[in-house]
């Protein structure tokens, strides 16, 4: 393994580490650890005692579950749509803010714009919150960071969000779908780091033009590339592993393998950016 990709695995190691003892974002465990000169229980230390590190709070059921009934439908106990864009204006969020996916995830949304009792309570009352202006003052932006900065949990949000946007009884997403909702999470990820290069394992120089790894551009690439090529929808399989796809793959995608085990709508992508000139065709190098 190349000397730059083990120091950055052991420096990925301390964050993840520092995230697991304080519930922080990537970012903030960053930040602390970059102050500290990477001493973790002095960055520790500081992140409790100097950013008022928030432990989770008991959050009051009765509160929980009355909040819920203001937003919920008349007749039935769950919030549809209408409920939700009252929610998203008293959060004074914008209903297609990523920051939804984020909660759609923490209080197990089974589909966009509705919300159980029991996820609304649960997750909730495992965030610590149970006010909307704690919601909207803390929560919202605690969560936003964490899915900006933060991979794994990034992933969890991210695998979370095609089953939340799949239409009922279908197996796959359509591709407009699926378009919309990597509109709003891909751009979330890069530029916050989630979704960066992940070069732990790779024989890649670190100073070759090429490992820069995924970026807008090829997100621009994707989206042109599945809209020319049409079809009825993306899978599960494709959809899971284009997250992998892009935090492996170099900006040229030389080390792409045609062999390895990627869904064939990404391996034709890799041929088709390569037939159009996009990326060199090694084949011709």
């Amino acid at each position: 393994m190349p000397l730059g990709a083990t120091s950055r695995a052991s420096r990925d190691a301390v964050v993840s580490e520092f995230c697991s003892i304080t519930n922080a974002s990537q970012k903030d465990a960053k930040r602390y650890l970059d102050k500290h000169q990477r001493r973790l229980d002095a960055a520790i230390d500081a992140y409790f005692q100097e950013s008022n590190g928030r432990t989770t709070v008991a959050a009051s059921s009765s509160k929980l579950n009355a909040l819920f009934d203001r937003y919920k439908d008349r007749l039935g106990d769950e919030i549809s749509v209408d409920g939700t864009i009252r929610l998203c204006e008293d959060l004074g969020v914008d209903p297609e803010d990523v920051v939804l996916l984020a909660v759609a995830y923490e209080l197990k949304s089974p589909k966009v714009g509705e919300w159980k009792r029991k996820g609304w309570i649960d997750g909730w009352s495992r965030l610590g919150y149970d006010t909307i202006e704690g919601m909207r003052d803390d929560a919202l932006t605690r969560l936003r960071g964490k899915l900006e900065s933060d991979t794994t949990y990034f992933r969890k949000v991210y695998d979370h969000t095609f089953t939340f946007a799949r239409a009922e009884g279908q197996r796959s997403l359509a591709v407009d779908t699926a378009l919309a909702f990597w509109t709003l999470l891909l751009p979330t990820g890069l530029a916050g780091g989630a979704l960066n290069h992940d070069l732990t394992g790779e024989d890649v120089d670190m100073d070759d033009e090429g490992s820069s790894g995924w970026t807008d551009e090829h997100t621009e690439w994707w989206f042109q590339f599945l809209t020319e090529k049409g079809g009825k929808g993306v899978s599960k399989d494709t959809w899971m592993m284009l997250f992998d796809f892009i935090r492996s793959i170099d900006s040229k995608f030389l080390t792409h393998d045609a062999e390895a085990a990627w869904p064939s709508t990404i391996d034709d992508f890799v041929a088709w950016a390569r037939s159009g000139g996009k990326v060199p065709n090694p084949e011709e190098t």
